[in-house]
């Protein structure tokens, strides 16, 4: 008797773990950069990733998690397309995260709509790329979201008229445009405002224009990299600084893995955006620590990093939610739901949007132990992202 209720309990404890077994893996496609000038992208995001998971399982409501990556190398509208249709039809992922330019979410979306496929953005910040595409939510920012604050702040603290200067493209027309709105709207005054070309812009004329405007501030928006630190040499080198007039920007200016770089040009500016390095709580101080010690000493985690890592734990409560078993419109409704702490603060998903609400920081650059950060000296809590231009 006992060698039979043996074999009975033996027989059930491997037909248990049959049935684990049995469970499919939970694909979760990523598309980023990878390769190209906006590699960067894709080493936060994966070392987002790989903290995650060191962190939290590798398991999720009983399937094992698979991360199926893809390369846009950057702006490929195309490319990105035929990959989400990859991704879907071959791979048969469960749902996507990525997306880091607004040309590569814009052709994502009409595929995301038609096969259901929830995708979760980490980086495309033009305003109206969710509106009609019902299955994609956003864990980012958009551009007006982060530059009206700053245009209502600026006029509080006494930049009273400044020049509005951006790249003529869509990014750069959204944050001229909100930034501008706001600070008008604030009672500031708007001295001049510049479209410069998005390739190879000469800065010099720009620069004399700043000089003989002589305004409190200037607000300027340029692509994160050479173009915006050739920019900042200039202002330094003309004297702007030492003049007293404030350089106001989003945060790609002085993004986190570039900072350094930039060099003492950047010392004094003032940025808005939804997450610092230096942001002091203990939950993003203890995340920091881990994010280096997965990236490697050097490795600072930015703005796409966090995105990441707040867009995987919505995918594990969503799974978790459902008890492994996906269904894309209870996941979308699920994601609608979104309430969390994380590193950059509290965060949601506005349900009627589908955009993310946050936090947005004033910071002024400092250096500190021989280190560049985006020191916090404000906060404008819980920001809703504008609609429209």
């Amino acid at each position: 008797m006992k060698f039979k209720l043996a074999m009975i309990a033996a027989a059930a404890v491997l037909a248990g773990a049959a049935a684990h077994a049995a469970e499919p893996p939970l694909k979760v496609g990523i598309i980023t950069s990878y390769t190209g000038p906006s590699a960067v992208n894709g080493k936060a995001v994966d070392i987002a990733l790989d903290l995650w998971v060191k962190q939290n399982g590798d398991t999720v409501a009983g399937r094992k998690v698979e991360f199926i990556k893809r390369d846009t190398g950057g702006p490929a509208p195309d490319l990105v397309k035929r990959q989400v249709q990859e991704l879907i039809v071959r791979d048969k992922v469960d749902l996507i995260v990525g997306i880091d330019y607004t040309p590569n979410a814009l052709a994502a979306g009409p595929v995301s709509t038609q096969a259901k496929m929830p995708i979760l953005i980490v980086n495309a910040a033009t305003a109206g790329i969710i509106a009609n595409a019902p299955y994609m939510s956003r864990f980012g920012f958009t551009t007006g979201q982060i530059a009206a604050p700053l245009g209502q702040w600026a006029v509080k603290n006494g930049i009273k008229s400044t020049i509005v200067m951006y790249a003529d493209y869509g990014p750069g027309i959204d944050a001229g445009t909100f930034f501008k709105r706001a600070y008008a709207e604030a009672g500031g005054k708007v001295a001049d405002e510049v479209k410069m070309p998005l390739q190879n812009p000469d800065f010099s004329a720009y620069i004399q224009r700043i000089k003989d405007a002589k305004p409190d501030g200037v607000f300027v928006f340029l692509p994160s990299g050479a173009q915006s630190n050739a920019f900042l040499k200039a202002y330094k080198d003309a004297g702007l600084f030492d003049a007293g007039i404030k350089l106001l920007a989003t945060g790609d200016l002085t993004d986190e893995p570039s900072l350094d770089a930039i060099g003492d040009a950047a010392v004094g500016m003032i940025t808005s955006y939804d997450y610092s390095d230096a942001h002091d709580s203990p939950m993003n101080k203890e995340w920091v620590k881990a994010y280096k010690e997965v990236g490697g000493a050097d490795a600072r985690p930015d703005f796409q990093a966090v995105a990441a890592w707040d867009a995987i734990h919505a995918v594990y409560d969503v799974v978790k939610a459902q008890n492994g078993k996906l269904d894309p419109d209870k996941t979308m409704e699920l994601i609608k739901q979104v309430k969390f702490e994380s590193p950059r603060g509290p965060i949601m998903i506005d349900p009627a949007t589908r955009d993310i609400v946050q936090n947005v920081y004033i910071r002024r650059v400092e250096k500190r132990d021989g280190h560049l950060y985006n020191v916090e000296i404000d906060t404008i809590p819980m920001v809703t992202s504008p609609a429209g231009r």
